[in-house]
């Protein structure tokens, strides 16, 4: 008899991930003739800045498009310092800059440099859910810090200690903006979290991939109060590049040849293409502020709206383009809920099992990186389906 073949134990053990399973769910019915209104995934709605499509079409006509070195263009990684620099005050060694396949890529690299297997992370809950699912691939164990309201749905350095005093801790994961909760850390609490992981030895990695979009809080990087951080960037959110698959990571000088080494052979380097037309993006800016203020403009529509229709209860919108719903007093299974909206009125949202294991079947999150007509006519949809 055969051995029947299967799939590892590890795969087995990472959950789906439910965004771009309801996106898939809502490509299908709107390529079956459905109107579809897009709120599922982070994504900009819009096509990437001039300037980059530009670069991209220029790097094109130069010729060949082949292999960089395995941290990425020299002139991007420099641009890169720049904009650290003239963003934040704060001086990046370019060598220090890895160029990395979107910020999956610097997850995955910044986790295998970071973490051994068996490694103890702890991570904010409700958070990406991709964080979990690496980790789980990886065999390294989370620890989860359950944030609230009460904590403005943010980690405290209380809770490191906690987790360091009971089973000990390698390192900690946050996220400012965040998703899904789009509440950003106060520089005073970034600073607190970063000590505390210096003073007990701990790595701390930042998770900066939606700085740019803040309306409330002003953003701060972790390398302003902790040179030792490893911050993890993306040309995806704030710069429209979704599908170019292009990102960063600043990792301290102990890490820089073990992520290189990593890089080499995990994916030799970051699309060519992509890194020529990223360089551009810096130079965007006021295109991208405008796409910004689009942003802004649709947070405050459904925040005015969504109260009136009944989803009053949600978390700070500090930054991102996320809100994340409480939804308990109109069901007790989010994914069946979310299920339910799309195929009824074509709405595509994300269950908050995607977010939180434990809380999430009463959230789901909203995107408004849409148009302000999806937007309108999403309210309009949920009103009528929601009485």
């Amino acid at each position: 008899m055969n051995r029947i073949v299967k799939p590892s134990k590890r795969a087995l053990n990472v959950a789906p991930f439910l965004a771009m399973d309801m996106l898939r769910e809502a490509g299908n019915l709107a390529a079956a003739g459905a109107d579809i209104v897009h709120m599922e995934v982070g994504q900009p709605s819009g096509p990437p800045p001039r300037l980059v499509a530009e670069a991209a079409r220029k790097a094109l006509q130069s010729g060949t498009i082949g292999y960089t070195e395995a941290k990425g263009l020299p002139a991007l990684r420099e641009r890169i310092a720049v904009h650290y620099t003239d963003t934040y005050g704060v001086s990046v060694d370019p060598a220090q800059v890895v160029v990395t396949t979107g910020s999956s890529g610097s997850f995955v690299l910044a986790f295998l440099a970071a973490f051994d297997a068996g490694a103890r992370v702890a991570l904010t809950s409700p958070g990406y859910p991709a964080y979990r699912n690496i980790f789980n691939a990886l065999g390294i164990e989370v620890a989860d810090i359950e944030t609230s309201a009460a904590d403005r749905w943010a980690p405290t350095a209380e809770a490191v200690r906690n987790l360091v005093s009971h089973g000990g801790l390698d390192g900690l994961l946050v996220a400012s903006p965040a998703n899904p909760t789009g509440t950003m850390l106060m520089p005073d609490t970034l600073s607190a979290l970063a000590d505390t992981c210096a003073e007990n030895g701990i790595w701390f990695i930042s998770d900066e991939i939606y700085h740019g979009l803040d309306y409330a809080v002003p953003k701060a990087t972790a390398l302003s109060t902790s040179p030792d951080a490893i911050v993890i960037n993306s040309f995806s959110k704030y710069y429209c590049m979704t599908g170019w698959r292009i990102g960063w990571m600043i990792v301290p000088p102990s890490l820089v040849r073990t992520a290189e080494v990593l890089a080499q052979s995990l994916y030799i380097s970051a699309p060519t293409l992509s890194q020529y037309a990223a360089i551009a993006a810096f130079d965007a800016t006021e295109e991208l502020e405008q796409r910004k203020a689009a942003y802004a403009g649709n947070r405050a529509f459904l925040l005015d709206a969504l109260p009136g229709i009944g989803i009053k209860d949600f978390s700070p919108v500090d930054g991102a383009f996320y809100i994340y719903a409480d939804v308990g007093r109109f069901t007790n299974d989010s994914f069946a809920f979310a299920q339910k909206m799309l195929g009824e009125i074509g709405v595509a949202v994300t269950p908050g099992a995607d977010f939180d294991p434990h809380r999430g079947h009463r959230y789901v999150r909203m995107s408004f990186a849409g148009t302000r007509d999806e937007m309108e006519r999403a309210v309009t949809r949920l009103k009528d389906w929601l009485k």
